[in-house]
């Protein structure tokens, strides 16, 4: 008679239905009993697992991708998504991983041709803000920092008119185009300042994690990157060479001089490029980088250094301090080389010797 009595099989809208009520019990689960309360959490474990083995496969079945629609339609139709950030503290390490893994996934997932976690995020982007603040809860960092390098990694097809709301200016233009608007609004957010601080936290695995995503910050999307760069100029370098390149930290000032080199070499930033190889300031920091014990920052020092030598029309301070350590740099650059053969830094290294050696016969007053 059992056999009369099967359950059907759950569909993807139901378990994720189910999801959202077990997430909203969560929410409030202090008020229930300490019984009832790991009942419930253990059957939103086994959903977000579910869940996940219908985005991703298993080792039996790869996704299918009309379940992955109806999953993604149905998680995007309320608020889901914020319940499952804003719970993730509640849940065990294993259901955090799950979660994380969902979260990404979903925001590569298309409905009709259609990110749709683009449009629920336009519409939510205070969890933006809660992501970035993550970093600085020792628990949750890694899983809300996955999360926000997923989000910002991705254009939406955004109006005109909310890009031009964005950079408070007013349009009544509603044509459509892609745009990294998450991009933009993390850099743009108040939070930025605090990846500094987020980068140098005492923490290996949460700094590390910090510094792929203001990586990803700033090499994802060029022009939009381009654009935040030369608007905040002043502040982002004086926080960038005080608490990064000056860093007590090796790791930290390799990191950030490997990141500088990216920035300044990419044809995007030209402008940026050459507003900071006329800053004696900077040049005070690269030559002292160049110093280093450490091989891989004097290499990495070295590709941010032949921009300023190679500078037309070097500023006269960039002049006299480069003819003032001519000798210096000479004398380094002659047994400077790197652990395997490498042509083009060869002839970067002669293209740098030769401007330097000719600087104070052709500078000079």
């Amino acid at each position: 008679m059992k056999g009369l009595f099967k359950s059907k099989p759950r569909t993807p809208v139901d378990i994720v239905r189910q999801t959202r009520d077990l997430l909203s019990f969560a929410a409030r689960s202090s008020e229930s009993r300490e019984s009832k309360r790991e009942e419930k959490m253990a059957e939103l474990f086994k959903n977000l697992r579910e869940l996940k083995s219908i985005l991703y496969g298993n080792s039996e079945s790869e996704p299918v991708s009309e379940a992955c629609a109806q999953l993604t339609q149905e998680f995007f139709r309320e608020n889901t998504l914020r319940l499952l950030i804003t719970c993730l503290p509640k849940l065990n390490l294993e259901a955090r991983k799950d979660a994380t893994q969902v979260v990404a996934n979903l925001q590569r997932q298309q409905v009709n041709s259609r990110l749709i976690a683009s449009d629920y995020l336009e519409a939510n982007l205070d969890l933006l803000d809660i992501l970035i603040a993550g970093y600085e809860n020792t628990d949750m960092a890694l899983h809300y920092g996955a999360m926000l390098r997923e989000c910002i990694r991705h254009q939406t097809v955004a109006s005109v008119s909310i890009m031009v709301a964005f950079k408070q200016q007013s349009s009544p233009i509603f044509t459509f185009e892609m745009f990294p608007f998450y991009n933009m609004y993390v850099l743009e957010s108040q939070h930025m300042k605090k990846f500094f601080d987020y980068i140098q936290l005492p923490k290996f695995d949460i700094a590390a994690d910090a510094a792929a995503t203001f990586k990803e910050l700033l090499t994802r999307h060029k022009s939009t990157v381009a654009e935040f760069l030369s608007k905040n100029y002043d502040w982002f370098f004086e926080e960038y060479n005080s608490k990064l390149m000056e860093s007590s930290n090796y790791i930290t000032r390799r990191q950030a001089i490997k990141l500088l080199g990216e920035i300044l070499l990419d044809r995007s930033n030209a402008a940026v490029m050459t507003r900071y190889v006329s800053s004696k300031d900077n040049l005070r920091i690269l030559m002292n980088l160049l110093r280093e014990s450490s091989k891989s920052i004097q290499i990495e020092a070295f590709h941010v250094f032949k921009l300023f030598a190679a500078k037309q029309n070097k500023p006269p301070d960039i002049v006299s301090i480069l003819v003032a350590n001519k000798s210096k740099l000479l004398r380094l650059f002659a047994d400077f080389k790197t652990n395997k053969e490498d042509e083009q830094f060869e002839a970067d290294k002669a293209q740098v010797v030769r401007e330097i050696a000719a600087l104070e016969l052709r500078d000079r007053p």
